[in-house]
């Protein structure tokens, strides 16, 4: 439940109250008070958080009204105790009045909120540095994106144009700041190749796209819910939404000042996919659960927004989603790479001549000009019998493996390493 504060001039309180029943106010108290305006009247009420909007909305039919409306849970408790417990299970959503107003209250602030994405900017780069992955989770807590993100998609839902533009703003701005911090690092102290984990994170998969669509989901339910409906915190879903914000924004930065553009890249296609992701789940779970273009206390949402807003996503979504399949495999290496694995295994199982010990299949982290270089790393052991030298079976095994791989349309130049081992 939510608790109001309700002020109002004197011998209006009653009819508050009447209000109040009418959307089933629970522990409602009156009293006499005076501000600089006179006598007043105050009202306590408590209601449930889905009723919160409409009862807002009949108390504009009323003059002078001041409301203070309490941003945390309230029990309301009620003789008899014995049903307590009955009380306090009803736990509902989130009123939509108060979705948007916390989504405009998380605008004000840019020193603040550009300092985070400042210090997030050093640690991801010490992380992608050192190679040190722990780093890299300490930056997704810092990073400032998630509320940018989620703000996107509460103007989209509302059709807030000065909130969607606001958004954009904020969000752009802080992946600037984190990329130019990153950039600066890297010049300054000489940096001359892509570390490893700078490689490995920057490995694109082919579902890539489910992370943003599931970031946003899980970001609005978290703030649709009530704070005591779940267990999982806001840090935790943050967390989600700046997963693969942090270090592909650090990846760009570090990248460009190694001028490997192809890192470049990837990093930008992901920074962009994860923005339309999370609006187009995020904002339609915003409309499914009440946030429209008008409200009450808000008459600024434009009715054409929303599916304008939802149209440019999606059409951004698609051609993403084309220029990533369309570059096979530049922008899907981490998929490309574990099929590829699955290949090495079957010709050798075709050879014939010797047994899987294990295989690692990966692109490397040099570019060579014109060819997409794909490593075979691959052991195995002679089955018994077997009277080839080691030289032939891995000839052999060789051929086999970059004819397969040719013939699966791979589009890669597989340079395969076959060491044979004798138990």
């Amino acid at each position: 439940m939510r608790q109001l504060i309700i002020q109002v001039p004197k011998g209006q309180g009653q009819e508050v109250l009447d209000l109040a029943k009418c959307y089933d106010g629970a522990n409602l108290a009156q009293f006499e008070a005076s501000n600089n305006g006179g006598e007043i009247d105050v009202i306590i009420v408590h209601v449930s958080n889905r009723k919160v909007e409409k009862f807002l909305g009949e108390l504009e039919n009323l003059s002078k009204v001041h409301v203070s409306l309490m941003p945390t849970g309230v029990m309301a408790l009620q003789p008899p105790a014995s049903e307590a417990p009955e009380q306090v299970k009803d736990v509902q959503e989130r009123s939509p009045i108060e979705i948007f107003l916390s989504g405009l209250q998380s605008i004000g602030s840019w020193r603040g909120f550009l300092g985070y994405a400042a210090v997030a900017g050093v640690v991801v780069w010490i992380g992608l540095y050192t190679n040190t992955s722990y780093l890299l989770v300490a930056a997704m807590l810092i990073a400032p994106f998630a509320g940018p993100a989620m703000n996107v998609a509460i103007a989209s839902a509302r059709g807030d144009r000065f909130l969607l533009w606001r958004s954009l703003l904020r969000y752009f701005s802080a992946l600037g700041v984190t990329i130019a911090i990153a950039f600066f690092l890297s010049l300054i102290l000489q940096q001359e190749v892509a570390t490893t984990l700078m490689i490995d994170s920057s490995q694109i998969s082919a579902v890539a796209v489910l992370l943003p669509i599931a970031a946003g989901a899980a970001g609005a339910l978290n703030l649709v819910q009530s704070e005591r409906s779940s267990l999982v915190s806001g840090a935790a879903t943050g967390m989600l939404v700046a997963a693969s914000l942090a270090p592909p924004a650090g990846i760009v930065g570090m990248a460009t000042a190694l001028g490997r553009w192809d890192l470049v890249k990837g990093g930008l296609f992901l920074l962009f996919l994860q923005l339309c992701g999370i609006n187009l789940t995020a904002a339609i779970l915003f409309r499914i659960f009440g946030l429209s273009t008008k409200g009450s206390r808000y008459d600024r949402g434009k009715k054409g927004v929303f599916p304008a807003a939802l149209s440019v996503t999606l059409i951004a979504l698609v051609g993403l989603l084309t220029w990533q399949f369309f570059n096979s495999p530049s922008l899907e290496r981490s998929t490309r790479a574990q099929r590829a694995n699955v290949q090495v295994e079957k010709a050798i199982q075709e050879v014939g001549l010797a047994q899987l010990v294990e295989s690692n299949v990966r692109f490397t982290r040099p570019e060579i000009p014109g060819q997409n270089t794909l490593l075979s790393v691959v052991y195995v052991q002679r089955k018994p019998g077997v009277k080839l030298s080691d030289t032939e079976i891995q000839q052999r095994i060789t051929r086999a493996v970059q004819n397969r791989l040719q013939e699966k349309g791979f589009n890669v130049t597989p340079l395969v390493s076959v060491n044979v081992l004798e138990p």
